[in-house]
């Protein structure tokens, strides 16, 4: 008997069962706009029609994509064993983004790499991916399950995801309109979110010596647990306050805080001639970044580089908006604090 794909490593029955099982799920993340294409090999989506957050139609749409993967919180997921929330991650990390111009996620992609399927949680996995879509909320379209004998280990995968988001055109948020004197707002994480993982790992895990199941009497959890705690998806709190400020001239800018932390994303946003001043003591980090720095000896500034801090999010706005903002998101369960204002001078952010 000659060779066959599955001999080659490739089970086309799983993949075949997994697809199954995928398209009963994904509607659940559906609204009015997902034209139905079971089975298809492209997703459809109306940009007529309304919105979950928005709630209104469209005078002049511009699409806004963006794209990203969860980086090396995949070890952790592999070496505790879970992976059901590892997929609010991968759609968090690109919706985000798409977010900080004030779209409104309309749908999400996902690639899932793997050497075998079987050797993989792959409904975990997905069942993260679709809470994500449902949290942002937005519709999972479509996605793609490639298995590849033979370049990942058994019970190992990679995982990159794409949004895709819409905003109308004079409502689009690019920091033109940032003076200063604007108050800076930051959003408080669920802790690392998907970033500074390999540093994070080096020192918790390496020179520390920590196991995944310690407990950490500060959060009555394990380390594990608290690494692993999915990113905050921010777009329905956000949406609030930008229905409740139509006017782009009080809300003026956002930044997702990713790799290169609080400086390296704000300067994104930021006019040429403005500069940020953030105040240290506006907040107190979570306990895990002291943990990470100790076990580390990692100094303040290379922390403030690679880590969140506690910060997720950040806005740029008005000063006279800044205490209704405060409140609605506080309401919406996202505790949040002023850290900080622009001034006139070099673009850069310069923590204190």
């Amino acid at each position: 008997m000659g060779l066959t794909y599955r001999s080659a490593g490739v089970d086309r029955d799983a993949a075949d069962e997994n697809a199954a099982w995928i398209f009963r799920e994904i509607p659940k993340t559906f609204d009015a706009r997902v034209i139905s294409n079971p089975e298809g090999f492209a997703g459809l989506f109306a940009l007529k029609g309304k919105g979950p957050l928005l709630a209104k139609r469209y005078r002049d749409p511009v699409l806004v994509s963006g794209t990203d993967g969860v980086g090396t919180k995949l070890k952790l997921a592999f070496a505790a064993g879970k992976h059901d929330t590892i997929g609010i991650d991968l759609v968090a990390m690109s919706v985000n983004d798409v977010l900080t111009v004030g779209a409104e996620p309309l749908f999400f992609l996902d690639y899932i790499a793997t050497g075998r399927l079987p050797t993989i949680p792959i409904r975990d996995v997905l069942s993260g991916i679709i809470e994500g879509c449902r949290q942002a909320p937005c519709a999972l379209l479509g996605g793609e399950t490639a298995e590849m004998p033979g370049f990942y280990p058994d019970g190992e995968y990679d995982l990159a995801g794409f949004a895709v988001g819409v905003v109308e055109r004079d409502r689009a948020l690019l920091g033109k309109d940032i003076r200063p004197g604007d108050l800076v707002l930051g959003l408080s994480s669920t802790g690392l979110h998907s970033n500074g993982f390999s540093l994070a790992r080096r020192a918790l895990l390496e020179e520390a010596k920590m196991r995944l199941d310690a407990t950490l009497p500060e959060y009555r959890k394990t380390l594990g647990e608290v690494l692993l705690t999915p990113t905050r998806i921010y777009s329905k709190a956000v949406h609030d306050l930008l229905r409740h400020y139509p006017r782009r001239s009080l809300l003026k800018a956002m930044a997702n805080v990713t790799g290169s932390g609080i400086p390296g994303n704000l300067v994104r946003v930021l006019p040429e001639g403005i500069g940020v001043r953030i105040s240290r003591s506006a907040w107190i980090p979570p306990p895990i970044f002291e943990r990470i720095q100790k076990a580390g000896g990692i100094s303040d500034r290379e922390m403030f580089d690679t880590f969140n801090m506690g910060i997720g999010y950040l806005l740029v706005l008005a000063p006279r908006a800044a205490d209704i903002s405060l409140d609605r998101l506080r309401r919406a369960g996202i505790p949040s604090w002023i850290l900080g204002q622009t001034v006139k001078g070099e673009r850069s952010v310069a923590i204190d």
